[in-house]
């Protein structure tokens, strides 16, 4: 399994928050070659801002494997993640981060400063098409 499975996995989150009329992105966190969380945006459900699908993934990792330390996890997300979720990443050590679509107006990346741990791998641009695509989808639907 590689990154475009995992981020597959990511794309049904995401299309389960697309279902609750939530800005549709989806992410799950794996580690061992399997998914230990799965998580959508909840922004609206919860009317509470940091519901983000990254932070309700962190929070359900964490759980499972009872640390609040994720060094040996990859978090996939079909959306670059803002700066919430990557101060969020810095403090859980998580060893990756796998992206889809990039996030022009607020994602972590128009930052100057490197708000991730120093040992934490990024990877961008996986399934792009994909994430960006239902985005766009439902942003227009907005219109």
């Amino acid at each position: 399994m590689n990154d475009e499975y995992w981020m597959r996995q990511a794309l049904v989150e995401a299309g389960k928050a697309l279902e609750r009329d939530e800005v549709p992105v989806g992410a799950v966190v794996v580690a061992g070659g399997r998914i230990i969380a799965r998580a959508h945006n909840l922004t609206e459900t919860l009317n509470d801002v940091t519901a983000h699908a990254e932070m309700q993934a962190f929070t359900a990792a964490a759980n499972t494997l009872s640390s609040k330390y994720l060094s040996d996890c990859t978090l996939y997300v079909t959306l670059e993640p803002c700066v919430m979720c990557a101060g969020a990443a810095y403090w859980t050590q998580i060893g990756r981060i796998v992206y889809g679509a990039t996030d022009p107006k607020r994602g972590f990346t128009q930052t100057s400063v490197n708000l991730l741990h120093p040992k934490t791998i990024v990877i961008s641009g996986v399934l792009e098409p994909e994430c960006s695509g239902l985005l766009k989808k439902f942003f227009s639907s907005k219109r």
